[in-house]
């Protein structure tokens, strides 16, 4: 099995790499260097070169997967999954080709931008291979969902419309009782002056509402989901991992292994339709 994931990973990302979006996507890496990493005038600081450089490696996973997955559902493929023992096996080459290619992007411009750039310690250089790799493969197996190759039904509208519901309720998590309160407040005292009692005392329900109980508690749990993210944020800053910080790469591991699996369910249940 390992043999077969590996001739398609590497079939997947030579086809890429040398293609016409793999020059874009290296072009674009190369000006994303040269605007944010500007060798004359000297890289940032050590934390912002790991933040900077992981959204680069993860952009580029994003994109690579959406694009190899488009590749993978062409007829011309067809012969490759119909001789496969699982369907899971094709799914896990796309991914894995699109993470090399992220990574191959990432590591040259994260070399680049140590041309008169920040020197990195030995405990920098453990830190961050497991803060880009995670980061990394979350965004390719989100990828994967996005792509027409995965999708069944409804499933990218649930999955992303759920994560975009996530993420408004963590912004109201930091600061629920003058974001939505607020705006409930203001919009009861116009509907006040505009003799629209019952819609003013609706608003004000709404504003009582969102200023504690349910509100606070769904934000709280979106807050709890994307921890690892500011853990990891807050640990690069400060220039060192608590024990609970360290945790965190693991923890959007277990995210993308959920998400994996959600993925080959759809793949290997679905009607395939292939691209001319």
């Amino acid at each position: 099995m390992m043999q077969r994931i590996g001739i398609l990973t590497a079939y997947f990302a030579k086809s890429l790499f040398f293609s016409l979006t793999g020059l874009i996507l290296l072009i674009l890496s190369l000006i994303y260097w040269a605007v944010l990493f500007p060798p004359g005038q000297g890289t940032p600081d050590v934390e912002n070169y790991v933040i900077l450089v992981g959204a680069l490696g993860a952009a580029a996973t994003f994109m690579a997967a959406l694009s190899i997955s488009a590749r993978a559902g062409r007829m011309e493929n067809y012969p490759l999954l119909v001789r496969l023992p699982s369907r899971v096996e094709y799914l896990a080459a796309v991914f894995l080709s699109s993470l090399i290619i992220g990574l191959v992007l990432q590591v040259l411009v994260a070399g680049l931008a140590l041309i008169r750039g920040p020197e990195l310690t030995k405990a920098h250089l453990l830190a961050i291979p497991p803060l880009w790799l995670s980061v990394n493969i979350l965004a390719g197996i989100l990828a994967l969902h996005a792509s027409d190759l995965v999708t069944a039904g409804w499933s990218r509208v649930i999955i992303f419309g759920l994560l975009a519901v996530l993420l408004l309720l963590n912004g109201v998590a930091a600061s629920p009782d003058s974001w939505l309160a607020e705006r409930m407040i203001s919009l009861s005292d116009v509907f006040y002056r505009l003799n629209f009692t019952g819609l003013a005392d609706l608003a004000s329900e709404a504003a009582g509402w969102s200023g504690g109980g349910m509100l606070v508690s769904l934000s709280r749990v979106s807050s709890l989901v994307f921890w690892p993210f500011r853990a990891m944020s807050d640990a690069v800053f400060a220039g060192g991992f608590t024990t609970s910080q360290a945790l965190a790469p693991a923890v959007l591991m277990l995210y993308s292994a959920i998400l994996f699996l959600t993925a080959a369910l759809f793949f290997a249940g679905k009607d395939l339709e292939f691209i001319e």
